[in-house]
């Protein structure tokens, strides 16, 4: 009987000594629980999206309210957990942000931080342009840019059109000549910069072709082959034509080869059915050899294509070469051709044959 009171009791001492030494139920401590050293990581993007990531941190804290300083309703604060990060996209400015620490216990300690956002000026601005006639079309890309102004450099005063990023604005001119196009690109706050590109708007395209002009673009494109179009001076100024400046055709490889020429102002023929050109051979043995008119890009007819030849008579002075197409059955006389082709010696063995061609017009 001794024996097991003994016993007894030295398991009853074992068990009030393991409650002392454990862990209990007592979590009064949690009460007097606090933060302090309570601090802020801003961390701010140089991009110019306003991006700003606030990483708070502190003694004894296990969450965060956020408050901006910036915004409305729900959207002017976060809640943020111990270690994690709240980001806010603010506009160029100064700010004040709060930001109060909560302990496990409830209690709350709050502290204020300045904030200044601003934004850096945009760079390597790229300017595009593509003009018909006296319309100009702008294009701009800059790296750090939100938005741009564009100057078309035609007014006094000027107020700069709006252009939006990935956009494209236009501007007619009343008349040609050579401009100093601005684009500013603004970074979204205060910064900025400005590029100024100098264009010329030219007059439109069309008939009568003099190739006496300044302020008019003569396109003439050329297909098959090494074939060639320049606008050169005159090589024999007497006779029918004395101008300064003529068109210079080299017939290219291909029997096909030639020239088009998309016009600004395309080819009325309510305005006259005929093609007058000033033409001049330099060689005899090309005489009777045909030069091609060919009118394409029609109004009604669009796929279809009027053509012309006329041959040369004669060599070592201007003649004028005439294409009627009135009697061309199908050519409405309210047709309005877009594109104006021109082929010579449409047979193989004319490479690299040379002729010359001026006031180019429409008759009756």
């Amino acid at each position: 009987m001794k024996i097991i009171n003994v016993a007894v009791m030295a398991m009853m001492l074992g068990l009030v000594a393991c409650d002392k030494e454990g862990i209990d139920d007592d979590l009064s401590f949690l009460s007097t629980a606090t933060t302090s050293n309570t601090n802020k990581v801003f961390d701010i993007s140089n991009d110019n999206s306003g991006n700003v990531k606030i990483t708070p941190t502190g003694e004894g804290a296990s969450s965060y309210v956020v408050k901006f300083g910036h915004g409305t309703g729900t959207s002017a604060q976060a809640e943020v957990k111990a270690g994690q990060s709240a980001t806010h996209a603010y506009p160029e400015g100064s700010y004040t942000v709060t930001i109060v620490s909560r302990s496990l216990s409830g209690t709350e300690s709050e502290a204020t931080y300045p904030l200044q956002v601003t934004y850096r000026a945009p760079e390597n601005i790229n300017v595009t342009t593509t003009s018909e006639a006296h319309t100009l079309k702008v294009k701009a890309t800059a790296k750090y840019a939100a938005s741009y102004l564009v100057y078309f450099g035609d007014a006094a005063n000027e107020v700069g059109t709006p252009l939006a990023t990935g956009g494209e604005v236009s501007h007619t001119y009343a008349t040609s000549g050579n401009y100093n196009v601005k684009v500013v690109a603004l970074s979204g706050g205060a910064a900025k910069s400005e590029k100024i590109t100098p264009t010329m708007i030219y007059d439109p395209f069309g008939l009568p072709i003099t190739f006496d002009s300044a302020t008019i673009r003569y396109f003439f494109g050329t297909f098959g082959n090494a074939q060639q179009f320049a606008v050169v001076a005159n090589p024999n100024p007497s006779g029918l034509n004395t101008s300064a400046k003529v068109g210079k055709f080299t017939r290219g490889v291909e029997s096909w080869s030639g020239t088009y020429s998309p016009l600004n102002v395309p080819i009325d023929m309510s305005q006259g059915k005929k093609i007058r050109v000033l033409a001049y051979n330099p060689d005899p043995a090309l005489v009777g050899k045909k030069l091609n008119v060919e009118l394409e890009a029609g109004s009604t007819i669009v796929n279809g294509i009027a053509v012309l030849k006329t041959a040369f008579t004669t060599s070592g002075a201007w003649e004028e070469l005439v294409f009627d197409f009135s009697p061309i059955a199908g050519i409405p006389s309210t047709e309005k051709f877009k594109q104006l082709v021109l082929r010579f010696n449409d047979a193989t063995d004319g490479a690299g044959a040379v002729i010359y061609v001026d006031n180019i017009r429409q008759t009756n």
